[in-house]
């Protein structure tokens, strides 16, 4: 092994924290520095004839100490924790070079000491010219309108998303697509958190996409799970460095301290890309193996920027999610979720139900869904709300629902679709898309809407249509969405439609379904005295792409 040359010294930081909304005493117990801090450098393929390793680049560093709780590596100005005391490091200039690392051992209170060491390790690779001019032609982004832009695989597998490959636009509420990557010739890599904010004047707030748990490496957060994932983690624009190297042969981009590219995954920070030669112009695949060792990430990206308005155009004819409601029973778990309890819960308008999942409002028998809105004999009235939140979620396509609806005066039966990322920016910015609505005073006449900003509330994009038999027959209800018009149809007859523009939330984002009747409110009105009960039947809800 090369022999290597330390540079000691030794730091203390100690924080002791004071103060409490009671007058009970705080104790962080007993503050201890570690001591006897000592640190490896394994440079592979290190012998008596090359002794500065075998012209990968790779080193490896471990670092002990007594009464140490974990520790963490500084290099080239960037800190990462790595509570196993192990780092490997892919150093890239090539030529004979000698590189500085500081390990840092942390013990009790935040008490810590430290120590660096040299290596002087030889790098033989060297970039093709090609590959560093296509990376500098920046800035990239994740093509999301490309199938499989994003997805998931076994740790070392060469097929692209084989566990998961993500459909156009599939995470288009998370805070992945609107991220932007600037490989500088100068060796900085640039990461844009929200390129859509910077006009007229930069902004460097933005949010990013990662997995649980591995994200809190970025740092504290309150963001709510979905499933595996944090979405809309708030992350303001930042510089770190890049390099290329090639261990094994395979080209791989090197991004210092926490840089990431499209979901944060943590593990090396390091993207191999996949047959780069092989790739379109303008486009690479890249591959990188998580902190947890539990998947291999892929994503494509791009240095073009999408074509606005024409992304996705009808016809939609191949049927992606479905329920046939052909099971009796309660509706499937795996596709509908439940809205519980009164309008003081957020869904508001002044209605007067309150939802439950009870099988007297909500059931499937004789091959549909039934959504039974009842006058109770205490008082008041009971329905259900049933969605695909959590569960389904899409962008651009095509809706059909085939339904009898409810009679009496105050009935509200909907068919509609919410924003995917309401939790996040709230209504009417989510959006919001109705493609049936109807009330009882109003028998054999229905209408669609959408709401969103500065068209919500009691001003939206309305239309209604006569339907004789609207709660006699079944009616197929769909709407059909583009990336630039929304079309409702009635039985195949188009009555309603809009175009719009990419300002408005329905381009890009993932929607998710409701199904549901209300009593009274805004939309229903006064509720006839002498109601009972009336259900909508749904037959059968598909959706197209």
């Amino acid at each position: 092994m090369k022999k290597l040359k330390y540079n000691f010294g030794i730091f203390i930081v100690l924080m002791v924290l004071f103060g409490s909304c009671q007058e009970d005493d705080v104790s962080i117990g007993e503050i201890v520095a570690p001591t006897n801090i000592q640190v490896t450098a394994e440079i592979v393929g290190t012998d008596a004839n090359n002794p500065n390793g075998d012209g990968s680049g790779t080193v490896n560093f471990r670092v002990t100490a007594n009464n140490a709780i974990t520790y963490a590596f500084v290099f080239n100005g960037d800190t990462e924790v790595s509570p196993s005391g192990t780092k490997t490091y892919d150093f890239s200039t090539t030529g004979l070079s000698t590189y500085t690392v500081t390990a840092i051992a942390i013990g009790t209170g935040g008490v810590s000491s430290s120590t660096s060491v040299e290596v002087e390790v030889l790098v033989l690779y060297e970039p093709p010219i090609e590959l560093i001019t296509t990376l500098t032609k920046g800035p990239w982004r994740i093509k999301s309108e490309a199938p499989g832009h994003f997805g998931l695989g076994p740790v070392g597998g060469v097929n692209p998303g084989e566990f998961f490959a993500a459909p156009p636009f599939d995470k288009s509420a998370t805070g992945m697509y609107d991220d932007r990557y600037i490989f500088n010739a100068d060796g900085t890599f640039t990461h844009i958190t929200n390129s859509t904010n910077d006009d007229p004047v930069e902004n460097t707030d933005g949010t990013v996409f990662g997995r649980v748990d591995l994200i809190d490496e970025l740092g504290a957060h309150s963001e709510t799970p979905n499933g595996a994932d944090i979405e809309n983690y708030p992350l303001s624009d930042y510089s770190k460095q890049w390099s290329v190297s090639a261990p094994g042969g395979i080209e791989t981009i090197n991004l210092t301290g926490t840089g990431f590219i499209g979901y944060y995954t943590g593990g090396n920070h390091k993207y191999e890309l996949f047959k780069y030669e092989e790739q379109p112009e303008n486009e690479l695949i890249l591959r990188t193996t998580d902190g947890n060792n539990e998947f291999d990430w892929w994503f494509v990206i791009t240095n073009e920027e999408p074509e606005m308005g024409t992304v996705v155009q009808p016809p939609f004819n191949t049927l992606v999610w479905s329920d046939e409601f052909d099971v009796d029973g309660a509706p499937d778990t795996a596709n509908w979720t439940y809205d519980l309890g009164t309008g003081t819960n957020g869904w508001g308008n002044n209605e007067s139900q309150s939802y439950t999942n009870d099988p007297a409002n909500v059931v499937v028998e004789g091959g549909a869904l039934k959504i039974t809105a009842k006058a109770e004999s205490g008082g008041g009235y009971t329905s259900a709300r049933i969605k695909t939140q959590g569960l389904f979620k899409f962008t651009y396509g095509r809706v059909e629902v085939r339904a009898k609806l409810p009679t009496g005066g105050g009935t509200w039966p909907a068919i509609w679709m919410l924003g995917a990322n309401i939790t996040d920016v709230g209504w009417p910015e989510c959006g919001e898309i109705d493609i049936m609505e109807h009330a009882g005073n109003n028998q054999d006449k229905v209408s669609s809407a959408l709401h969103f900003p500065g068209n919500s509330g009691g001003n939206p994009i309305f239309k209604g249509t006569d339907v004789p038999g609207a709660s006699s027959d079944f009616h197929v209800y769909a709407v059909e969405w583009s990336s630039d018009e929304i079309v409702f149809s009635i039985d195949n007859i188009e009555y309603h439609s809009y175009s719009y523009t990419s300002n408005l939330p329905y381009y890009n984002n993932d929607f998710f379904l409701i199904l549901n009747v209300a009593m009274g409110g805004g939309f229903g009105g006064a509720i006839d005295p002498t109601f009972t009960e009336s259900a909508m039947e749904i037959d059968y809800v598909r959706v197209y792409q």
